[in-house]
């Protein structure tokens, strides 16, 4: 196990979201396809898991696949796909193994149906372990989630002067997770990707140069560290 013992313990995120940004840049520079990126990029996967269980983090989203992640050329989408739902198969032993519970926010419906039904097989296997939550956002982006949550607080008749940031949660896909803490995105892009714009108002950001492929156990940590010397004041000054 990883040296962890200058971490303090007490004052770890209990909810970490990360942009797996890089996949195709890893996989260009090195003379591959795109898809040889996202590939490697499930050893990456596992890694962030295991920092995640480690460190005792409770919640792990991770930005899988974006709603304009539909937009790329067909047989990337279609590999991903089919790289998603090998990766869920070979997985679950493990996550189920290690009290790991996998879910999912996002348009699911949109996905193949073998896909689908890998991920809801996953979901209600791993449904009663009590680790960490690994929480795959597939086929997601925050504007799609803001126009549900929207028409869901219309739909059910709820009054305009009703309407609060606790109604407005309670109608997103994370209405029983907690906010992240702490958003780290891969590959030197410095912007959020419409991901979870609600959720993360007052998130610490943690932007790295390393493509997703090479993250590793250690650069989790170190995101972690970084995390632990933020002065997170939620709009009061230093003083209050």
């Amino acid at each position: 196990m990883t040296d962890i013992s200058d971490i303090d313990q007490n004052n770890v995120p209990a909810h970490v979201a990360i942009i797996m940004d890089g996949n195709g840049r890893w996989a260009r520079e090195k003379g591959h396809e795109r898809v040889f990126g996202h590939l490697h990029g499930v050893e990456a996967v596992r890694a962030a898991l295991k920092g995640a269980t480690e460190l005792g983090v409770k919640y792990l989203t991770l930005y899988a696949f974006s709603t304009e992640n539909w937009n790329r050329p067909k047989e990337e989408v279609e590999a991903l796909m089919d790289l998603l739902v090998q990766t869920i198969v070979r997985e679950v032993k493990d996550l189920d193994k290690n009290n790991v519970r996998l879910r999912a926010i996002g348009a699911i419906d949109a996905l193949p149906d073998s896909c689908r039904d890998e991920l809801k097989a996953a979901i209600e296997s791993t449904a009663n372990n009590t680790g960490t939550n690994l929480i795959l956002a597939l086929s997601y982006s925050a504007r799609w989630e803001i126009i549900e949550a929207v028409k869901s607080i219309v739909s059910s008749g709820i009054n305009p002067e009703e309407v609060n940031e606790k109604v407005i949660s309670d109608h997103l896909s994370t209405k029983d997770i907690p906010d992240p803490e702490l958003v780290i995105r891969t590959s030197g892009e410095q912007r959020v990707s419409n991901f979870l714009l609600w959720q993360i108002a007052y998130a610490e950001l943690y932007f790295m140069k390393k493509y997703w492929p090479d993250f590793r156990e250690v650069d989790f940590q170190e995101a972690i560290k970084e995390f632990q010397k933020r002065q997170r004041r939620f709009g009061k000054t230093a003083e209050q």
